[in-house]
């Protein structure tokens, strides 16, 4: 019958198996140092073959676990334990064929009964756990029974005992190994959970960000292109508008992400749906600007918010005679934008600390955007300019 062979998998499960595979080597070299005299003493009482033979046996494959734990593949390791485990049990077993009827004095006994723990350990290496606490115990019971029978004047009544003391003692060693190995097993579920529920969250998320930007896309773009067409703009300023809805509307449709680079026209139009959308009455002014130019879709989305943000602060608070004025100035690697109103004004320092539409939506967003800035002027009874900036820091240098 061959036994199944754990093939449990895992990244901190691989590296404590290593670990008990290089501390059973080092077992079974130190118990081949110690016990040496016990089994040179014993080739006497034994086959001349069978002597060698065990060593190879019960300390030989021991000392594969360890060297094979150096590799990537820890499987070779589990199957290297799987046959110093089993070694073990063929040389008890072997055993009473090769002896020769010499006894040794109470107390003494075979040189492979003080380590049965050692082959149990190799056998928790490759077996499931039961498989390695019934090696254990038929380990136990075997080199304690053959004990007893090589023994001179040794009886039953003394297998009870010594074999309850064997299994326990080694039950310390054999269990710790097992939990050992199973809180690997658990470490290595809980990371796969963890990177699972990572994993669904990043698609929900994900979901949720398209979503967000077809919304966004159906507020920024096509509500404020019919805002602008209900003022009877001209016919030009209309349709750029609605030539770049219709561009965003088609990478919807394909995919594309949002983080399309903008044509400096595009980055316009956005900056214009965005003024239009958040105050219909602003005056909306281009100066000059490199049309060859692009601009990273973060910082148009960065900028078109805070300009918005900028134009309903003028709806709530500037007063309703105040007028409204966005001033976009452009070159190569630079936007600034000029939000003015001739309203109220206010008092920067002493806006509320709840109050955060200045904070958050205009200096907050321009200050986490690379290469943004926001600079807020307002006076009692002067009205209030926003100055909106962005600089390439890699063309800027």
């Amino acid at each position: 019958m061959v036994l199944p062979i754990d093939t449990t998998t895992g990244e901190n499960l691989d590296r404590i198996v290593r670990i008990f595979a290089r501390f059973t080597t080092v077992g079974y070299v130190a118990y081949s140092v110690m016990l040496a005299g016990s089994v040179i003493a014993w080739s006497d009482r034994t086959a001349p073959w069978w002597t060698p033979v065990a060593v190879v046996l019960a300390f030989g494959t021991g000392l594969v676990p360890g060297v094979l734990s150096f590799r990537d593949d820890v499987r070779a390791v589990r199957w290297s334990g799987a046959v110093a485990a089993s070694a073990f049990l063929v040389v008890v077993a072997s055993f009473p064929f090769a002896w020769n009827g010499t006894g040794v004095p109470m107390g003494d006994g075979v040189w492979f009964a003080s380590f049965p723990g050692l082959a149990s350990i190799a056998a928790v290496i490759a077996w499931p756990a039961r498989v390695a606490f019934a090696h254990m115990v038929i380990g136990c019971v075997a080199v304690q029974m053959i004990n007893v029978w090589v023994r001179d004047g040794a009886t039953l009544f003394d297998l009870v005992p010594e074999t309850g003391f064997a299994v326990m003692f080694c039950s310390l060693f054999v269990g710790g190994s097992v939990m050992a190995l199973r809180t690997g097993r658990v470490l290595d579920t809980t990371t796969a959970q963890t990177h699972a529920v990572a994993e669904a969250a990043a698609s929900q998320r994900g979901r949720m960000v398209e979503r967000e930007r077809f919304d966004a896309l159906t507020h920024d773009s096509v509500m404020a292109t019919l805002l602008v067409a209900s003022r009877s703009a001209s016919t030009d300023e209309i349709s750029a508008l609605a030539k770049a809805t219709l561009t965003e509307l088609d990478d919807v449709r394909a995919g594309v992400r949002t983080d399309r680079p903008f044509t400096v026209d595009e980055a316009v139009v956005h900056l214009r749906a965005a003024a239009a959308d958040a105050n219909v009455r602003a005056e909306f002014v281009v100066r000059s600007f490199d049309a060859d130019g692009k601009m990273p879709a973060d910082a148009v989305w960065a900028l078109g918010a805070a300009v918005s943000e900028a134009l309903r602060n003028t709806v709530r608070h500037a007063g309703p005679a105040a007028t409204s004025r966005v001033e976009v100035t452009g070159e190569v690697g630079q936007m600034t934008i000029r939000a003015s109103d001739d309203g109220v004004g206010f008092d920067p320092t002493a806006i509320a600390s709840h109050r955060l539409g200045v904070a958050v939506s205009i200096r907050g967003r321009l200050e986490s955007l690379p290469g943004g800035e926001a600079d807020v002027v307002s006076r009692v009874g002067h009205g209030t300019t926003v100055t909106l900036t962005w600089r390439d820091d890699i063309e800027g240098g």
